[in-house]
């Protein structure tokens, strides 16, 4: 009796996802094996799909699960699973040789979701790995301190890679937690292959008093351009990477964010590798002037678009630079 309660309850479920993916997709037909990726699917698509889940099942998960289970037969049987799901600290995102893998680390989003274009378009041998937050799932409590967060992904990293050189790279917050990651490593005796940081800086608490009155300088402006768009002043258009958090991402969120205002970065005895947006928004415009004195080298290369277009608009500038980066390793 107990075996056909579950076969009816799986059946249910995989019925009711069939309807969600074909509603979501936009397609006639998807089979219980079909892969949501090599249906068309993305990441906004994988938020809108979660969101329909959450609704008609119920039940929240985060985004990136769909990297785990990409298929409908998986996700129900997920569904069915009465424990929470436990996001590992570890996601692959693109194939390629375990050779000297490259581990990503995403910003102050929460989720490697928002990379979905970039390593598309990132030519590399290398596979790719996301490094997912600690506490991103609702079920562990979040990290707020940055030291623990590269802690935190390192002991995960080397249960993979037991030793270097390591290819590391980041985002925004990620760009802060991988320069740690790359510190408590180097201190660990282990070689550093590649540091790229994609438009990461420190809280304004730690810039120089200069910089923290150009940036002030510059925020004023942008809110005074605001208040004048009413005059018909053509006005940047604001792209996000994600919409309508769960409670899980937002408290993962406001705990990043303080990690955020109390790390002040270490001298890094190595290169850094820093990408910077062209437009400069809510972050310093000149990389040199943060980061030339924390660093025993750094080569700075500038794409474009702002903080986010780099990555929801301009990600074919971006892998450009990130493969360059991977080809010299």
């Amino acid at each position: 009796m107990r075996n056909s309660e579950d076969t009816l309850h799986t059946v249910t479920t995989v019925e009711t996802l069939t309807a969600i993916w074909r509603r979501v997709l936009q397609i006639p037909f998807v089979g219980v094996e079909d892969n949501f990726f090599e249906l068309g699917g993305d990441s906004s698509l994988a938020l809108e799909l979660f969101h329909q889940i959450a609704l008609t099942c119920g039940r929240e998960l985060p985004p990136v699960t769909i990297y785990h289970a990409p298929t409908i037969a998986a996700l129900a049987a997920l569904l069915e699973e009465p424990s929470p799901l436990q996001v590992p600290p570890i996601i692959q995102l693109k194939a390629g040789s375990e050779n000297s893998p490259v581990f990503i680390a995403h910003g102050l989003g929460g989720s490697v979701m928002d990379f979905f274009q970039l390593v598309k378009k990132i030519s590399t041998p290398h596979v790719i790995y996301g490094l997912q937050a600690k506490g991103i799932d609702g079920v562990a409590e979040p990290l707020d301190c940055i030291e623990d967060m590269a802690r935190y992904s390192v002991e995960a990293v080397r249960q993979l890679q037991p030793h270097g050189p390591y290819l590391l790279v980041g985002f925004s917050l990620g760009g802060l937690v991988t320069l740690e990651m790359a510190q408590q490593l180097m201190a660990a005796g282990e070689k550093i292959g590649l540091l790229a940081m994609l438009d990461s800086y420190p809280h304004a608490n730690h810039l120089s008093r200069g910089q923290r009155a150009r940036l002030s300088a510059r925020q004023t402006w942008r809110r005074v351009a605001r208040r004048l768009s009413w005059l018909g002043v053509p006005q940047p258009v604001q792209t996000t990477l994600d919409v309508s958090p769960s409670p899980a991402l937002q408290n993962f969120r406001d705990r990043a964010y303080c990690a955020l205002e109390r790390y002040e970065p270490r001298f890094y005895p190595g290169k850094i590798n820093f990408v910077r947006a062209a437009i400069p928004t809510d972050f310093p415009a000149d990389a040199h002037a943060v980061w030339s004195q924390l660093a025993n080298e750094l080569e700075v290369t500038t794409v474009p678009g702002d903080h986010l277009g780099i990555m929801t608009t301009h990600f074919d500038s971006l892998a450009a630079v990130v493969s360059g980066f991977l080809q010299g390793t």
